[in-house]
Formats: C-alpha cells, structure tokens, sequence
C-alpha cells in the first residue's frame, strides 16, 4: 500500500541518517544518542539486516563456523555485537558489548571502555562495527583485553578498507596478520594475532581512517 511504501521509505532514510551519524562522530557521542533514543537502535539494525540480507554470505555466520570449529574453553569478546547473535550460537563464553542492549546478553557501553579486565580473552571480535571517529581506541582497548598470542577477527565492507594500510596500521597496535580472506565479494575477513603484551603508544594512525559506508537510497 502507498502508507506502507511511504513507511518503508522513512525508515530507510532515517536508517542512513543513524548511519551517517556512526561513521562521522565519536563513540561517546554515538552512545549518548542511543542513550536518549533506544528506538533509533532498532532503526539502524533492522536497516543493516536489510542491506545485510542481499549479500551472498553473512561474516557472522563465517565467524560462527570458525569458532564452533575451536575450544568451547576459548573466552570471547564482541565488540558491536547488535543482537548477541554469536553468543546465542556458540558454547563458548561470550562476552557481547554494544551501544544498546538488545536483550540480557548485551552489555551496553562505548566499546573504547569496556568492562573487563586486562589480558582476559582468548579471541576478539569486530564483525562490521568498526564505526566512528575513534576507531583506534576500540582496537586499543581490544589489544588490552586480548591475552598475548590472541586472535583478533576484523570483518569489514570491502569497500572501507585499505587492506595494506589497515595491516600496517595493526601493526603498530601490537598485532600481527595471520590470515586475510578476500573470497568474499561483500566483505574482506582478516586474523590478527596479539604479539606484545605492552599497551603500544601510538598517535593518530592513517590507515585506520576507513572510508564512512554510505548508503544509496533504495
């Protein structure tokens, strides 16, 4: 119906809009937002399930399989996990940070601060939440709560990353590259292993500068 085609187009652009507001500001500021308006949250993720939807593969179902093939003792760290989906999924212990909490699973905070201790995670995970304007400080504060010789999992839009520079940059953050998976049209997946226990002291690094994901509209 007209209402409901007028309905989905709202939403699609209000879904843009909350995105746009993702890529350009701070985390803090992020979370302030959804703090003020949990609705926008659902906006947001019932828009990127729907881009997500068209895509010949999902990264999170990748990431899923990969840890079901690993230690049930592994502990997990996800960082941007929307609605906990790894963690309803998997044996392990997951320990799942978001904005918003979507259900009991979610702990709600800015992911540059999350509320675990030091060297306590086996793996972390960024599965296309590498948003906003302080995106170092996340993967800093995953190095953190990454024990030494943990794997760090980044999933992001191809079209975002300068995988080189990304690399390089990760390197100065104390991780190495074990693996990158560019098999996937949609999404580039790429292993990181922590290799120096000391938080590094870094200014500002160029090649995690990813490009905003702006959406057309439909």
């Amino acid at each position: 119906s007209l209402g409901e085609k007028m309905k989905s187009k709202l939403e699609s652009s209000r879904f843009r809009w909350i995105n746009e507001q993702l890529y350009t500001t701070s985390g803090d500021h992020a979370l302030t937002m959804f703090s003020a308006e949990p609705a926008l949250f659902d906006v947001y993720h019932r828009g990127f399930r729907t881009q997500v939807e068209h895509w010949p593969v999902n990264p999170v179902n990748v990431i899923i399989q990969w840890l079901l093939e690993r230690p049930v003792s592994l502990i997990v760290a996800d960082f941007g996990c929307g609605d906990a989906l790894i963690a309803q999924t998997v044996p392990n212990k997951v320990h799942s940070f978001d904005l918003v909490a979507k259900n009991d699973l979610v702990t709600a905070c800015n992911m540059a601060n999350v509320p675990l201790d030091s060297s306590s995670v086996d793996v972390a995970i960024f599965c296309l939440s590498l948003m906003g304007t302080d995106l170092q400080n996340y993967l800093l504060e995953a190095h953190r709560v990454l024990k030494k010789g943990g794997i760090l999992k980044v999933a992001e839009v191809v079209s975002r990353v300068d995988p080189e520079a990304f690399v390089d940059s990760l390197s100065q953050l104390g991780f190495r590259l074990e693996s990158r998976d560019e098999s996937n049209k949609m999404f580039i997946l790429m292993d990181f292993t922590k290799v120096k226990r000391k938080m590094p002291d870094c200014a500002e690094l160029l090649g995690l500068k990813l490009k905003p994901c702006i959406y057309k509209k439909r």
